[in-house]
Formats: C-alpha cells, structure tokens, sequence
C-alpha cells in the first residue's frame, strides 16, 4: 500500500518543487517505488525531472477529468533510470490552469484525485504531490488524497506566519474531509548555520513542533539551484553535492519515520 503524501506551503518559493523531486530521486535511488505528481500548472516538477512538459500526450489534467488512468497517464525519465533514480512521473502544463474552472463544476470534485490512486496503491511505495502555493481545488485533490503532508519551509520569520495558516488549512480538511490526514513534519532548506536568525527561528520549530521537525537539514547549495536548468533532481545532476547527500538522507529518514504509521 503507497503512503501518500503532498509536499505544500501556502508561501511561494520556499523550495517545494526542490523537495518533491529530490525527495522523489532519493527515494528512488534506496529501492523505492515512486510516483511524483505534478498539480501545478507551472509545470516545474515535470520538467525537473527529465520530462518535457510540452510533448506530453496525457497529464495529470486528463486523470482529474477522468478521460485517462495514472497507469495511462504517467511517463518515465530516461535521464533518471539511466541514474539510478527511475520514477514515474504524471506531469502538468498549463492546461491544468483550466481544470480549476472545470472542477468545480464536477461530482466529488476534490476526490478526483483520491480515486485515481486508489487504482494504482499496490504499484508504488511512495507517491508525492507537488502542490501550487495557493490553497486551490489542485491543491485541495491533493490533501484529500494523502495520508499526509510534508511542510518545506525557510527558517526565516515570515514562513513561521505562513506555516500558521497552513496548520489551520490542514485542520480544516482534516476535520472535513480527510480523517488520515496530519503534517508529517517539517523539512527546514536553504539552511545557512552562520545566519542567526535562521539558527533562532529553526530552534522556535523544534521548541513548538518538537519531533514533527526533522533531523534532516537541507544546506543552501549551489548545485540544488542549478540542476533544474538541466532538467534534473540535483540527486542526480551532482550526487556528490552536499545538497543532493542531503536528500538521500532525508529519503532515508521518511522510510524511518512511516514505519510507525
């Protein structure tokens, strides 16, 4: 049975897409089955990872308004098999900005998600979601889908206002529609130890979130920052980096951590 979780914050460029497809390429590279979804129409997950957005026949748009299945939908990368870090992948373009209007209009229309997967939870150990930064009905499909939500986050003081409004979002589906859903922990990136009040604000989470942060710390790394231009996880555009051994480790922290579930 695949756990199920989306990568979210309502604050914009605090490295979701860095965390999904990373992760995704760490988890991959330890032996496990994997399933990335891209829900934003920016496409950025799906291109970072080996996968042209533009030439894709299906997408993750076609299993929301159900005229395809994951199975049909998703694509793998070349790039990454050939690395070592195959998974699939069901992309996003711009035609899922025209989804959110359609949706809303559809039965179970923050379900539609749910549903697809349920057919494919043998197939796969793990499936990511890479949320927009917006509180959506993309965004929306995604939480009700998943067992659980990963928070990349900036030790910087305005995220900590941010993440408040996250906790309540997932409150609120928790309480409405999705009973399994809970915050899985917090994944501080961007780290510079030097800065102080990075340093005060990572030691306010562990003091209010206690074991929900995790050991893991992604530093700031050039070679994370460059590997999307190539159209590769920094995992496998420089294993070696600091950033990408970062990513293995937390990979082999989250198979840790959901033992327990």
């Amino acid at each position: 049975m695949a756990k199920i979780f989306c990568v979210a914050n309502q604050k914009g460029g605090v490295g979701k897409t860095t965390t999904t497809v990373n992760l995704a390429a760490g988890l991959a590279k330890i032996g496990q089955r994997v399933l990335m979804i891209d829900l934003d129409p920016q496409g950025n997950a799906t291109m970072g990872s080996g996968v042209d957005k533009r030439k894709l026949a299906l997408t993750v748009y076609d299993v929301l308004i159900e005229s395809a299945t994951i199975a049909e939908a998703c694509v793998k990368s070349e790039k990454l098999i050939a690395a070592g870090c195959g998974y699939d992948v069901l992309g996003a373009n711009r035609e899922l900005a025209g989804a959110e209007v359609e949706l809303v209009q559809l039965e179970r229309r923050e379900k539609r998600l749910k549903l697809a997967l349920a057919v494919v939870d043998n197939d796969y150990d793990f499936v990511l979601i890479d949320c927009p930064p917006s509180l959506s009905m993309l965004t929306l499909n995604g939480l009700c889908s998943a067992h659980g939500v990963v928070v990349p986050m900036q030790c910087e003081y305005f995220a900590l206002e941010g993440l408040t409004d996250l906790v309540n979002t997932i409150k609120q589906v928790h309480a409405n529609l999705n009973k399994d859903l809970q915050i899985i922990g917090l994944l501080r990136m961007m780290f510079d130890p030097r800065i102080t009040l990075q340093q005060q604000v990572s030691d306010q989470l562990k003091e209010h979130f206690a074991e929900k942060v995790f050991n893991t710390v992604i530093p700031r790394n050039v070679r994370l920052a460059e590997a999307p231009s190539y159209g590769l996880p920094g995992v496998v555009f420089d294993p070696a980096s600091k950033g990408a051994q970062a990513f293995v480790t937390f990979a082999e922290e989250m198979v840790e951590r959901i033992k327990g579930m």
